[in-house]
């Protein structure tokens, strides 16, 4: 018996993608929805082109700052699901998830507020305090692991160090782009 979970059909859905941006002359891909690439690692190795993976990115930016253990944030799929984890225990890099209660208020703001537009202040104040948590906690960083967190409490705002990994993976796709590529100024006449 094969079981099709929702994570296979977004999978095959991100390999369409693919198929479609490639035919299109696209030589990398990136996904800027951190959860989703819980099914990315299920299609990644099929991709006709080379994906960039956002957990890697930010792994690889804690790694390179020295952190030894990262707070999570995100929808409730990210922080209780894979996409982080073996990422951050390839690199020897622990990490610490809000408390249940605390995951379900911050997925209702995500999904109740912020994706409608809303920022409002209690909510603001609140995230900043479960950044706070996981501070005391041992963390000495944290992920703002959903495009829409930054937009609420911002890297410079937060209570620790913080790597937003929709900017990580947009400054790391611009690497990549340029990496190879020599870019020629036409000169004045």
């Amino acid at each position: 018996m094969c079981i099709v979970t929702w994570w296979d059909e977004a999978g095959q859905l991100l390999l369409a993608s693919a198929t479609i941006l490639t035919d299109a002359g696209a030589e990398l891909l990136i996904c800027p929805d951190n959860t989703v690439h819980q099914a990315l690692d299920l299609v990644r190795d099929r991709s006709p082109a080379p994906w960039l993976h956002i957990a890697e990115e930010v792994v690889a930016v804690a790694a390179a700052r020295r952190f030894r253990r990262l707070g999570i944030l995100g929808t409730r799929y990210l922080m209780e699901g894979p996409v982080y984890p073996a990422k951050l225990a390839a690199r020897g890099i622990a990490h610490e998830i809000p408390n249940a209660d605390e995951r379900d208020r911050i997925d209702s703001i995500i999904f109740e507020e912020l994706v409608y537009g809303r920022f409002e202040e209690r909510s603001r104040r609140y995230v900043r305090e479960v950044i706070e948590t996981l501070g005391a906690r041992g963390c000495d960083s944290v992920v703002l692991g959903c495009t829409e967190i930054p937009l609420l409490v911002a890297e410079a705002d937060s209570p620790l160090p913080a790597i937003d990994s929709t900017r990580t993976l947009a400054r790391a796709a611009l690497r990549e782009a340029t990496r190879h590529e020599t870019l020629t100024v036409p000169r004045p006449p």
